[in-house]
Formats: structure tokens, C-alpha cells, sequence
């Protein structure tokens, strides 16, 4: 009993002591700092707005304008690659007086283009149509040429004229001169004679 009694300030102390360490543990939880702390977790990547925009180039519209004896004329959005074939379709076909035999449906289609159906007994217009032209100074303009036409060019007869309009047909129009030596058959000597009497745009 006495040692109980010689004693009873420890207890006092150890009482105290856990009384205040309840009491601060207790202030810490309930605290906003800790409480936001332990609530803050790393935010969802898919909530960025830096995460969820993208950024979206925008491809250049090309178009192609297709005239005479088709359902629908009009102007038409193309995609690379599209052919004649395809700008038809999407005019809904020829008409019954569509003269096909004058149409080139797998020459490659380019922006810009005027694709000219004629009728039958009609010659298509030069200045429209896919068929081949001469500019006013006689310059043969390669990318719309017949093959008649292109033979009328110095060191081009029947064999390259065909290369010439099937390279033009499968890759496109011929962005410069040069691109001409891609054909096999024309060398830098051929096009040093053809440069003064075709046109490329």
C-alpha cells in the first residue's frame, strides 16, 4: 500500500502522458491539412484537359469538277488516289447519252479538275475536258495530252506516248518537266528536245 502510495505521481505522469497523445492523435486526423493530404491522390489522367485534347491537322480539300452527261454534275471533294470511275459514282452515273468510249476512267484524278462527259456525237471541249490540248503558243500540255498528240512531239512515237499516258494514269499529273525521265525510254537528251514544246503546270 505504501508503495502505491509513494508512487501515485507516476501514474499521475503516465496518465497525463497518454491523455495528451490521444488527444493529438486525435487533432491530426481531424485536421483539414492532413485530411486533404491523405484525400489527395494523383488525378486521373483521363480528367487533363492537356490529356483529352488533341490536336488535329487539318488535310487540304481537294476538289474535282465533273460536267455534261453524268445524273448529278457538280463539283465533288476527292480522295487521293480517286480515279475518273470514282468521281462518276459519286455523280451517280453516266446518262444514257454519255459517249463512255471518250472517258479515261482510270486516269487518276487531281484537285482542280474539270472532268468533261461528252455525249455521243460530241467532241469533248479542249478547254475543259480530259481529252488532250494545245496551249496558244503549240506547248503540248503533257498532263491532259492524247496519245496522237503526244507523238507529235520530237523523239516521242507510239511506245512512249503509251508510257507517258500510263505513268500519268498510275502516279498522277507530272508536277515538272523532269519527272518525265521517270519513263523509261527518256533520257536528259530526250528532254532537253521536248522542254521548248510542252507545258507542265
Amino acid at each position: 500500500m505504501n508503495w502505491l502510495k509513494k508512487n501515485i505521481p507516476l501514474f499521475i505522469v503516465i496518465v497525463v502522458i497518454l491523455v495528451l497523445f490521444v488527444f493529438m492523435n486525435k487533432k491530426e486526423a481531424s485536421s483539414p491539412l492532413s485530411a486533404s493530404l491523405i484525400s489527395s491522390e494523383p488525378a486521373d489522367s483521363a480528367e487533363s484537359p492537356l490529356a483529352v485534347e488533341t490536336i488535329e491537322e487539318k488535310e487540304r480539300v481537294a476538289v474535282v469538277d465533273i460536267k455534261g452527261e453524268v445524273v448529278r454534275p457538280g463539283v465533288y471533294e476527292i480522295d487521293e488516289g480517286d480515279r475518273v470511275q470514282d468521281i462518276i459514282e459519286r455523280a451517280e452515273g453516266f446518262t444514257e447519252d454519255a459517249d463512255i468510249f471518250q472517258v479515261n476512267l482510270a486516269q487518276i484524278v487531281q484537285d482542280e479538275m474539270v472532268v468533261l462527259i461528252p455525249a455521243v456525237g460530241q467532241e469533248g471541249d479542249p478547254a475543259n475536258s480530259l481529252a488532250g490540248e494545245q496551249t496558244n503558243n503549240n506547248k503540248v500540255k503533257i498532263n491532259s495530252a492524247t496519245r496522237e498528240e503526244l507523238t507529235q512531239l520530237p523523239g516521242i512515237g507510239p511506245a512512249k506516248a503509251e508510257a507517258i499516258i500510263a505513268h500519268r494514269d498510275n502516279h498522277g499529273q507530272f508536277q515538272k518537266a523532269e519527272d518525265l525521265l521517270d519513263i523509261s525510254g527518256i533520257g536528259k537528251k530526250t528532254l532537253e528536245t521536248l522542254i521548248e514544246h510542252i507545258q507542265v503546270p
